[in-house]
């Protein structure tokens, strides 16, 4: 069956929207359940830079500039996975619904394992010594789904642009 222009174009749109509202991964639908971890609204100074393999290095998550002593908040409702120190740095990781947990590093717990948060509730607060940061203190914010599935976090806070082009 041969389809008229309009009636392919109609088709294409069609497919792309199923394929987009589809597709797994945080995306527009946790838009909304989801808040920025600084307020304001920071300056995201470095990218998610996934590894090619996860025994390989990369860029785990963004930094988000900051000042010490600024607040983070919960990103998303969930439960404190875990407050406390790594590799010589203080961390605190939230699990959420969908087997996704956020974490941020460096900052100093203000909540221990196991109590449950709501978007927006103070976790802690930022403290100086985040490799790389071209400020004097930044948030790293991390985001991953199961055991090794890292995700970058910006499409929790940010609504995707979806653009159609002609065909």
């Amino acid at each position: 069956m041969l389809l008229t222009a309009p009636l392919r174009s109609l088709a294409v749109v069609i497919a792309a929207v199923v394929v987009l509202t589809a597709a797994p991964g945080p995306g527009s639908a946790d838009a909304g359940r989801f808040v920025w971890p600084l307020d304001p609204r920071p300056v995201v100074s470095r990218q998610f830079d996934p590894p090619e393999q996860n025994w390989l290095p990369g860029h785990r998550g963004v930094d988000l500039d900051a000042h010490v002593g600024q607040t983070v908040v919960a990103a998303g409702d969930g439960v404190v996975a875990f407050a406390g120190v790594v590799a010589g740095k203080p961390v605190v990781s939230v699990d959420h619904e969908g087997g996704l947990r956020t974490t941020y590093e460096p900052v100093e717990a203000a909540v221990a394992a196991g109590r449950r948060v709501t978007r927006g509730d103070p976790i802690g607060t930022v403290v100086a010594g985040h490799d790389g940061c071209a400020s004097p203190a930044c948030l790293h914010w991390g985001l991953r789904r199961g055991r090794d599935d890292y995700l970058d976090p910006l499409p929790l806070v940010e609504r995707p642009v979806i653009r159609l082009l002609p065909v």
